[in-house]
């Protein structure tokens, strides 16, 4: 069974469209998206459009939520004063930009998702299983508790935008990186292809190159800060 993982889309409908193509030739099994489709560039609609076309299952980001409930802050961990600026001038652009129905749906989307694969237990959420804003960094102390925690074998999250997997107390933690809005040094979209056996489980991040100036362009181009476009070209958080 091989299953993509695809995260954190940030409203950018070209590298999501890369990535799905780049899935199709791969030939998975099947898809599934852990959130945030939204905020960041200025594609909302275009990009929860495929998404629903698709029939992907999809797990509430914390800025899915945020559009969806038109809260004022979309739980974003900000390093300073000018960055949460930022941030929300682009969490406001989005929540006006995104039509009714779509938020309606946004707002439905579960906050987990539980799968049962060759007999192995799979948990699917945004951030981590008690907050979908928390960030688990491969690196990060919380690991231990969340394993600690968590009733499944396999657990697979994003919202940090940097992919990695790692095995700890016995619970195999994977994180998809970010299709949309990459944090790993470069603009390449990334997601991952997770292989289950009986036996034993594969990972495998994927880096697919797509048309990031021409996202950058349309990010300058809207009401959306440009810092978000240099964000693009760079791969940067």
């Amino acid at each position: 069974m091989r299953i993509a993982m695809i995260t954190d889309i940030h409203s950018n409908i070209f590298a999501l469209e890369a990535v799905l193509k780049d899935i199709k030739n791969k030939g998975v099994d099947c898809i599934y998206c852990l959130g945030d489709l939204v905020g960041y560039g200025p594609f909302p609609n275009e990009v929860i459009h495929l998404i629903r076309e698709r029939n992907i299952p999809t797990v509430q980001g914390n800025y899915d939520q945020s559009v969806g409930e038109e809260l004022f802050a979309c739980g974003c961990d900000y390093k300073d004063d000018e960055s949460m600026a930022l941030g929300t001038k682009s969490l406001y652009w989005t929540q006006e930009n995104t039509t009714e129905e779509n938020k309606s749906w946004l707002r439905a989307l579960p906050q987990r998702i539980e799968l049962q694969v060759k007999g192995r237990k799979i948990l699917l959420v945004h951030g981590s299983p008690r907050r979908n804003n928390e960030y688990l960094y491969e690196d990060a102390k919380e690991l231990e508790e969340i394993a600690d925690m968590v009733h499944a074998d396999i657990m697979v999250c994003g919202h940090t935008h940097k992919p990695f997997y790692k095995k700890i107390n016995g619970l195999d933690v994977i994180n998809a990186g970010s299709v949309g809005k990459p944090k790993h040094g470069n603009p390449n979209a990334t997601y991952m292809i997770i292989g289950i056996e009986e036996s034993h489980i594969t990972t495998k991040i994927i880096e697919v190159i797509y048309d990031y100036e021409k996202m950058a362009q349309a990010i300058e181009d809207s009401e959306i800060p440009n810092e978000f476009a240099q964000k693009i070209r760079k791969g940067i958080s």
